[in-house]
């Protein structure tokens, strides 16, 4: 495939570079971690010059989040049939995403530096949160054409619905796994789910045989 051309804005120009240089960072943060992470050492694990790495990311926060982002872009909702169990199926492939060492070990990195830094909260909402939003969007659209959610005509109240649900999601599952340290396995991503589709008034479902 043909190298992309040069851009104005300092997208990269080569797809291979550019996705050496993202493993190359997540592999950095795994083996030094945040603080002794270095543009000069991403850029000569990824094998190009600084001043290749400096047109594409001019800080090593940005470089970060594009490193988490391109992992979590993997996440994907294929149709299971069910709301719930397109719920279960995305839930477990989030937590099998955040036990690999190199998105633990970013995400957990980029989250505390963003507590004193605003620019990259907001470089973390855009690159992240709002563009794994699709998977809520995708996940409610289905359900509701199958019936299993009514539909809703005003678009600021879905919008606001689907902030509450991926929130939701995505703040147990990153709690249970990397706050909490315990398994998201089947059993707890089931009852999640029912706990979500049902709220907290609905009766308790016997464990399964």
């Amino acid at each position: 495939m043909p190298l992309s051309k040069p851009s104005r804005t300092g997208r990269p120009r080569s797809t291979e570079a550019d996705t050496a240089i993202l493993v190359a960072t997540r592999a950095a943060l795994v083996d030094l971690g945040w603080s002794r992470l270095t543009m000069g050492d991403v850029a000569a694990r990824a094998g190009v010059a600084k001043t290749t790495l400096y047109r594409r990311w001019s800080h090593k926060n940005e470089l970060v989040v594009d490193a988490v982002a391109v992992l979590f872009d993997e996440l994907e909702l294929p149709d299971r049939g069910s709301l719930s169990a397109d719920i279960e199926g995305v839930v477990l492939q989030f937590a099998a995403l955040l036990a690999r060492p190199e998105t633990k070990t970013a995400l957990m990195a980029v989250v505390a530096e963003s507590i004193s830094d605003e620019a990259l909260r907001a470089r973390i909402r855009s690159a992240i949160v709002d563009r794994q939003k699709r998977l809520v969007t995708i996940g409610r659209e289905r359900a509701q054409a199958r019936g299993e959610l009514p539909l809703e005509d005003d678009p600021e109240t879905s919008a606001r619905h689907t902030d509450l649900i991926f929130d939701v999601v995505a703040g147990a599952v990153v709690h249970r796994a990397l706050v909490s340290a315990e398994p998201v396995d089947e059993e707890w991503a089931r009852e999640f789910t029912l706990l979500l589709c049902t709220g907290l008034s609905a009766p308790a479902q016997p464990p399964p045989v």
